[in-house]
């Protein structure tokens, strides 16, 4: 992980958004300077974010925040061999009920982009799961670094936070970059034909708290 500096809010807009299901929310979306791999990741202020923030600077209850890493194929096109597009629809509603942040990563599969991605795809056709393809590929199992994440919170006031993940990486990266995880919370399991394998992999290889009754 790449030692932690300070970033500043370069852009500030707000954004009505609508998902394809009808469920619409508004965000004020944040862009930034001085994040350290340089991508154009994105921070997005749902509900009452900003007194979610202020009372957590008091040691009130903290904002409810997601890292998302961008998923082309999962957020954008509905493809059902992950849950990218279910979750982010999940996130988008719970962090708007509760006040918080949406974090939008610019770490396409995984860490490995979009056309490495669809070539770890060919490769679990063809049998290996989805940290054995990227391994075949020559990268890491997960390359993402939440550096950057923990620099957008920072710049948010959001140095506490509760985090909407699965994964056990993303507390532990954004702790030790400085960012205090009161508590992590679970998204739902949004399981389909195609992806109940993938999910299977996570659960049992990296620790994700996905409770998959068709897993048995």
């Amino acid at each position: 992980m790449n030692e932690t500096t300070e970033a500043v809010v370069r852009t500030q807009v707000t954004v009505p958004l609508r998902f394809g299901d009808g469920y619409t929310t508004s965000a004020r979306v944040f862009t930034f300077d001085g994040l350290v791999d340089g991508k154009e990741h994105l921070a997005l202020g749902l509900g009452d974010w900003r007194r979610a923030v202020a009372r957590s600077s008091v040691g009130g209850r903290p904002p409810l925040v997601r890292p998302h890493s961008e998923c082309l194929t999962g957020d954008v096109f509905g493809s059902q061999r992950c849950d990218c597009g279910p979750q982010l629809r999940e996130a988008a509603e719970r962090i708007t009920e509760a006040g918080g942040i949406l974090l939008y990563l610019r770490q396409e599969g995984r860490g490995i982009g979009l056309y490495a991605k669809l070539d770890a795809y060919a490769l679990q056709d063809a049998g290996l799961d989805t940290y054995e393809a990227n391994l075949a590929l020559g990268h890491a199992e997960d390359e993402r670094d939440y550096t950057a994440a923990a620099q957008m919170l920072t710049a948010l006031g959001a140095d506490r936070i509760r985090l909407l993940s699965n994964n056990p990486d993303k507390a532990a990266q954004l702790m030790a970059a400085g960012v205090k995880v009161e508590e992590q919370i679970p998204t739902g399991v949004h399981v389909s034909a195609a992806n109940v394998r993938y999910l299977r992999t996570k659960a049992s290889h990296t620790a994700h708290t996905i409770d998959l009754p068709l897993a048995e």
